[in-house]
């Protein structure tokens, strides 16, 4: 099951479609103290980089070719694609952030990094929680082995 993420960081906004597990792998990596995108995504992966690193090089791929005059194209080629076939992306003007906030699948949630704010648009994997554990995954496959987290207090869940 799959579920779209848009992380608000300082620099803007990525949004990304991903495995619906990785959303506990985020909350943890929120636990740490990331800051922007990137130390979340890679902060993360830890847990399931086999997840994480295709939506780590799609972002790569996207800002390397997509310059200011070329995101037009990106634009028009994803409003014609189903939102799962949609390449992780940066969120530049009204359509690429209407299309970050599309749910799909499982739904929608928002990573607001600055305001320590992870927002469930709609979750229809599993709702979030403030202090959870989770598996480790390897090879597209959970393992035995376990990590766990807990939210500071700055940090909100809503709903």
């Amino acid at each position: 099951m799959e579920i779209r993420i848009t992380v608000v960081d300082d620099a803007g906004a990525v949004s990304f479609v991903a495995p619906a597990h990785i959303l506990k792998m985020l909350t943890a990596a929120c636990a740490q103290g990331t800051a922007d995108h990137r130390t979340l995504l890679n902060a993360a992966s830890a847990y399931d980089a086999d997840a994480l690193t295709p939506i780590l090089n799609g972002l790569w791929v996207f800002d390397e070719h997509n310059g200011a005059s070329s995101v037009k194209e990106f634009i028009l080629r994803a409003g014609w694609a189903p939102a799962t076939e949609v390449p992780p992306f940066r969120v530049v003007d009204e359509d690429t952030r209407r299309r970050s906030l599309e749910g799909v699948g499982a739904g929608l949630v928002v990573f607001n990094l600055p305001a320590r704010r992870i927002v469930q648009i709609q979750n229809a994997y599993n709702n979030l929680r403030r202090r959870d554990r989770g598996r480790i995954w390897r090879d597209g496959r959970p393992t035995r082995a376990l990590y766990r987290y807990e939210l500071p207090p700055e940090w909100r869940i809503v709903p």
